[in-house]
């Protein structure tokens, strides 16, 4: 049975998370569970990228995001099924993994690509979570 699950959305780009939530609000009704929702503000690697943002721009882009992500729950997820939501910065996959393993998550639900990476059969950060996380994954395809 199905507790918790993890939904990773990219709030720029809709195509992340509209087919894959509704698939995790019907799971998560199916089996009583909660829907932690994850946005990941991924980092640029290297300390002289960063230096070129003005100061106190993390910040802000996680007020933004933590915002964006609550008036997306609100408007997706119905008031009955338990929600977290979650932003964080890093490398997106191993966010994704990390959020799931902390929040104590046994299914990971995202979308395969963005309409724009057809020519892939999974999106770099989908194949990378599939490969290593140690929950089952649902992929969730565009048609």
């Amino acid at each position: 049975m199905i507790k918790s699950i993890l939904l990773s959305v990219d709030l720029n780009h809709p195509s992340s998370w509209s087919k894959a939530l509704p698939q995790a609000v019907a799971l998560a009704k199916a089996n009583g569970a909660e829907i932690h929702v994850l946005t990941v503000i991924p980092d640029y690697g290297m300390a002289m990228v960063a230096d070129q943002f003005p100061a106190g721009f993390a910040d802000k882009a996680s007020e933004v995001s933590s915002e964006a992500l609550k008036e997306l729950v609100e408007t997706h997820i119905p008031a009955e099924i338990k929600t977290s939501t979650h932003v964080l910065h890093g490398t997106i996959y191993k966010s994704i993994i990390k959020a799931a393993n902390q929040a104590g998550c046994d299914l990971i639900v995202m979308a395969s690509h963005r309409s724009e990476m057809k020519d892939y059969l999974l999106g770099p950060n989908a194949a990378r979570v599939v490969r290593h996380a140690k929950q089952s994954v649902f992929v969730v395809r565009e048609t």
